[in-house]
């Protein structure tokens, strides 16, 4: 396919005239090499200050003055010179896309609740968990997206969901339904800075794209882990839920993205029931400026920084960092004034326990109970200081669940630990294999050692 390439290698249309084209900064005249390339470019002398250009692949470059409300974002831009920069670029814009695809498909289940017609959209795994066809239409997409922008031979992906049960013969309806999806999404392609193909992918298509997320992790060498919907429960309720997606390369998560399409923007509106908030946010005006819509959380190993960015709205084009603002954790090392996350389901988590401990250390507001992913990223803002998490005995966490989130929090400034106080391990596969006891995600140091001591004293007459 033909396409332009940006200064960090993802494939891109030609835009129309603005900043939707820029990809490269410089704060000199003096030339700049751009990352996988030969070729050294220089910006214009008479251009003053800060400058932005599009570098195609046939090294051509344009550029003119950066308006000064574009400021915040272009603070965001120098990290990308680093390691793994492309890949966060492309990470992002492949979460983005996805939740584009997942709100639409959480709009048709909704409005189908009760007419009989949403068993199309939602079935049951072998487990009774709820699976949908935004979790396998995700999969697709970002398997696509990352093949397309960094090459099929450099991804491995390991993914909750397997082809096998959308290739069963039985299962003819639910895979024209993702194909659909898969289809209907891939057309808006351009907008995130992608081609889209030149023709719909067939159903053997999207089983091919799907069965790319075959890897089993380990120890060694680079792959993805995605979940491609977090809390499906949620998400056929029309509430919380999240897309996450992490790099591990040598059993150390490198960078994290995580997609929340109904978590909004301002802390403020947390309190308020799911239904409330998709009420209010259809009234209010599709501007970025309102800041309700919806957020995507990211950060880098290493940078010290997390951030933050509106989801894309209908019809605009993604310009990257899109409005990026750095968030971190809360200062609150009070227990009395801190606010705790813990799971909505008790399937696999104990919230009496969780509860014991809350009230040993002094936690004394009522539990922030939150679908998915989203409790790290709650942290991650500063809207929550404690993420507990405590499973029932042959329950083992998966990696998918927690990676992404785990690196946001840490570079926003907090901790995540096992109960013994020991780091996460991603080196050994699919599962959290050595797991101490649970799950401890806090803000800071403080509130993280009275939980690690309470857990200490209170485990041994716990049922767990």
């Amino acid at each position: 396919m033909s396409s332009y390439v940006s200064s960090f290698g993802t494939k891109i249309p030609r835009m129309g005239k603005g900043y939707d084209d820029v990809f490269t900064v410089t704060k000199t005249n003096h030339a700049v090499k751009q990352p996988g390339s030969s070729s050294n470019y220089k910006v214009p002398c008479n251009l003053s200050k800060q400058h932005i250009g599009f570098v195609s692949k046939f090294d051509q470059i344009c550029s003119f003055p950066v308006m000064e409300e574009e400021q915040k974002r272009l603070d965001v831009l120098p990290e990308l010179s680093e390691e793994y920069s492309k890949e966060l670029e492309v990470a992002v814009k492949a979460v983005q896309m996805a939740c584009s695809l997942c709100q639409r498909v959480q709009d048709t289940i909704i409005s189908s609740t009760g007419s009989g017609t949403n068993h199309r959209q939602v079935q049951s795994k072998d487990d009774n968990s709820p699976v949908t066809v935004a979790d396998w239409s995700v999969q697709a997409i970002v398997s696509w997206m990352l093949s397309e922008c960094l090459g099929s031979q450099n991804v491995s992906i390991v993914a909750e969901e397997d082809v096998q049960s959308l290739s069963k013969a039985n299962a003819s309806e639910l895979l024209e339904a993702v194909v659909e999806t898969v289809n209907q999404c891939l057309a808006e392609a351009p907008r995130f800075g992608v081609e889209k193909p030149k023709c719909g992918l067939s159903n053997s298509d999207v089983l091919e794209i799907i069965g790319r997320c075959n890897s089993t992790g380990g120890p060694t060498g680079r792959f993805w882990v995605l979940d491609p919907v977090d809390g499906t429960l949620g998400f056929v309720r029309g509430d919380q839920y999240a897309v996450a997606l992490a790099l591990i390369e040598d059993g150390e998560v490198k960078l994290g993205v995580l997609g929340c399409p109904n978590y909004p923007m301002r802390k403020e509106w947390l309190s308020y029931h799911h239904r409330y908030h998709r009420i209010i946010s259809k009234l209010t005006p599709s501007t970025s400026e309102t800041w309700n819509k919806g957020c995507v959380l990211y950060a880098k190993r290493g940078s010290g920084k997390a951030w933050m960015q509106p989801l894309l709205h209908v019809n605009k084009m993604f310009v990257w960092p899109n409005h990026a603002k750095q968030v971190s954790v809360s200062p609150i090392d009070n227990p009395a004034l801190a606010t705790f996350c813990e799971p909505v389901e008790k399937a696999n988590s104990s919230h009496s326990f969780t509860a014991g401990l809350a009230h040993t250390i002094g936690l004394r507001k009522q539990p922030l109970r939150v679908y998915s992913m989203v409790k790290y990223a709650a942290i991650a803002r500063g809207d929550a200081e404690v993420f507990m998490k405590f499973a029932r005995a042959g329950y083992k966490e998966k990696i998918w669940d927690h990676a992404a989130g785990v690196i946001i929090i840490e570079e926003a400034g907090g901790m995540v630990t096992d109960a013994g106080g020991l780091p996460l391990d991603f080196s050994k596969g699919l599962y959290l294999e050595g797991l101490d006891r649970g799950i401890v995600a806090c803000s800071g140091a403080t509130l993280h050692a009275k939980i690690i001591e309470a857990v200490d004293a209170s485990w041994g007459s716990s049922s767990l």
